[in-house]
């Protein structure tokens, strides 16, 4: 597989599409000034507590407060509040935590109201961003993720990916973690480090207690509601998660991003020269690349996928919902059984793309057609289990109900993406009532009359669709050529494909529209 990521800057922030094998399998987009972004991290001051949800909402001065649930405390809490506390009194004490002594851990079972008081402030992780009429989730079970590591204050755990299923290397990237990671720190290593050298990984964690430093200090001073450090945007958190061998190009039309990234390749060690490019083209680098094709193709509330079947896929603020349907695909009345699992099938692959591309998060339920046979369901959820591997997103995916429904809990972190792809119709105006042809045409003549014998324009170009071009210029003698005859003028006709039926531009001798 081969990946291509294409970056576009926009007035408001950037767009981020990743193609693989020309595909699009993902796209993102980042504001500039977007509050709450997962990772950052906030000094919060504890404004309610709510006994019966267990929970606590933490004032952030935003329009809506963080919820904090009595699970995102974490078991090191105590910990976390004695630092949050010592640190605020006391300037000069240090980042480290070689000399810090850890508090007891909290019960999984116990309750938020013998934690944490009204009042209280709170160092406080984002761990989803604000959706609907909700804020953000937080969380005091911080850490601070990195390319091969993720670096976890006040605690001691070494924990290994478990997508990393070679025992002897799991072995090596322990030993290496417990003699390099500092006192008081807990790490969890990531896929991406298997295999890296001893020297990547040390310079890996070594940035992460920069950061950490970074967040002390601005922890001494911070005042409720201030973002003390914010974490990578999604492009920087995109690139450390997958950037690998695999991508042939990264492609953006901003100079200044263009430096930025170079930086980041080579840091990642590949060669930003071969890989790297800055478009410098006329048309938009989407449109370019084809980027715009698809997503227009794919964002829409039908999405076609093989053979003339296509997914119906519905957003609701409680659950996504994507139907299969079998469209005008044929069926072979001998192997229906088989014909209707083969669509099915191929559906798996585009609603686990459609998944990881709208960034859909919480409940999904999935109607695929009706199938009888036990054996094919059960394969059918293996197919969709191995179709989302890949994603990234924590998921969990259910077996298929006997109504041949499917339902999948994914992780929402963010918002899913809902792009427009249906425009207003110039030629109705949303009315669903337009002028017939002859009535455009009719309207079209008499402006050309009017025009040479009332508002005397002596050189005039038509702009209008082909259809209609086309019709000014068929038959013997064609209906311009009529005009001369009459008229003694000549219109020139400009064919634009872009241009419904109805809409039509005339123009003058010196290219200024007068029509």
């Amino acid at each position: 597989m081969t990946n291509e990521l294409f970056i576009k800057r926009t007035s408001s922030g950037l767009e981020i599409a990743l193609l693989s094998d020309k595909k699009l399998s993902e796209f993102h987009k980042e504001e500039f000034d977007a509050p709450f972004q997962v990772g950052d991290f906030y000094l919060g001051k504890v404004r309610k507590i709510s006994p019966s949800l267990n929970a606590a909402f933490v004032d952030l001065k935003a329009e809506k407060d963080g919820f904090l649930t009595y699970f995102d405390l974490g078991p090191n809490i105590k910990s976390v509040q004695k630092f949050t506390k010592i640190v605020r009194e006391n300037s000069r004490f240090p980042s480290d935590l070689d000399d810090f002594e850890f508090e007891e851990q909290t019960n999984k079972a116990g309750k938020i109201s013998q934690t944490i008081r009204n009042g209280e402030l709170l160092l406080v992780q984002v761990i989803k961003e604000p959706i609907a009429n909700k804020g953000p989730k937080i969380t005091c079970d911080i850490s601070l993720p990195g390319r091969y590591f993720i670096l976890v204050p006040f605690s001691k755990t070494i924990s290994v990916s478990r997508k990393i299923g070679n025992t002897k290397e799991k072995n090596r990237l322990k030993d290496i973690a417990q003699s390099i990671r500092p006192k008081n720190f807990g790490v969890i290593i990531r896929t991406v480090a298997e295999g890296v050298e001893l020297e990547e990984l040390d310079k890996d964690l070594r940035d992460l207690l920069k950061k950490w430093d970074e967040l002390v200090i601005s922890l001494r001073k911070a005042k409720v509601g201030e973002r003390m450090t914010q974490n990578a945007n999604r492009l920087d958190t995109l690139l450390r998660d997958i950037l690998n061998n695999s991508f042939s190009s990264i492609v953006t039309d901003d100079t200044v991003l263009h430096a930025s990234l170079k930086v980041t390749i080579d840091k990642y060690k590949l060669d930003s020269n071969k890989i790297l490019k800055l478009y410098q083209g006329k048309s938009p680098i989407f449109d370019q690349f084809g980027v715009n094709k698809q997503i227009k193709n794919l964002f829409g509330k039908n999405v076609p996928f093989s053979g003339g079947a296509y997914l119906v896929i519905e957003h609701t603020e409680a659950l996504h919902v994507i139907d299969v349907n079998s469209g005008n695909t044929s069926f072979d009345p001998q192997n229906r059984d088989e014909n209707v699992f083969q669509v099915n099938q191929e559906a798996v692959h585009e609603i686990a793309r459609q998944v990881r591309l709208r960034d859909m998060g919480g409940i999904i339920v999935i109607d695929f057609i009706d199938m009888k046979d036990p054996k094919k369901k059960s394969a059918l959820h293996e197919a969709l289990t191995q179709a989302m591997s890949t994603d990234r997103a924590k998921h969990t995916i259910l077996p298929m109900t006997k109504f041949g429904l499917v339902q999948i809990t994914r992780e929402r972190v963010r918002p899913a993406l809902e792009i427009a792809t249906a425009e207003l119709c110039s030629a109705c105006n949303g009315t669903g009532k337009a002028d017939s042809s002859n009535q455009i045409l009719t309207k079209i003549e008499n402006e050309i009359v009017y025009l040479w014998e009332q508002m005397n324009q002596k050189e005039m170009t038509l702009r209008a669709n082909p259809l209609i071009t086309n019709y000014f210029t068929s038959g013997i003698p064609s209906n311009r050529l009529k005009w001369y005859f009459s008229h003694k003028r000549w219109l020139k006709l400009e064919s634009d494909p872009n241009m419904t039926l109805s809409s039509y531009q005339f123009i003058n001798a010196d290219k200024q529209i007068i029509s």
